[in-house]
């Protein structure tokens, strides 16, 4: 089995940076993508940020050039830099690592909220 274990999140003020980290652990496999979500109060679970297997990445239009996806030479762990927070992306962030379609694992999510 595999558990997902974030940690980085917490309140920070408007302008400010976090860092939020996403370790595997367990039965380590290869991973595909590796991506992060969020989730704001009264709202649907989105797309942050993703990093393909060639490294490319891509982010949901609100965050390019403030957030940078990045993981580590192993494969095992993501990191969600945010740069210039806005009250806007303030949720609970969740990472996601998947195998393939169907088959994924989610951290347990690690809240951010950013004060104007």
């Amino acid at each position: 089995q595999v558990q997902l274990a974030e940690s980085g999140g917490g309140t920070v003020q408007a302008g400010g940076s976090l860092r939020l980290s996403c370790s595997a652990s367990g039965r380590i496999l290869s991973f595909n993508t590796m991506a992060w979500y969020r989730q704001a109060p009264g709202k649907q679970r989105e797309l942050v940020a993703i990093i393909m297997p060639d490294r490319t990445k891509n982010y949901t239009d609100s965050v390019k050039g403030r957030f940078t996806v990045s993981r580590d030479k192993a494969y095992n762990t993501a990191y969600l830099q945010m740069n210039s927070l806005k009250s806007e992306d303030t949720g609970v962030y969740f990472c996601n690592f998947r195998i393939r379609p169907g088959w994924e694992y989610w951290g347990q999510g690690t809240q951010v909220t950013v004060s104007s």
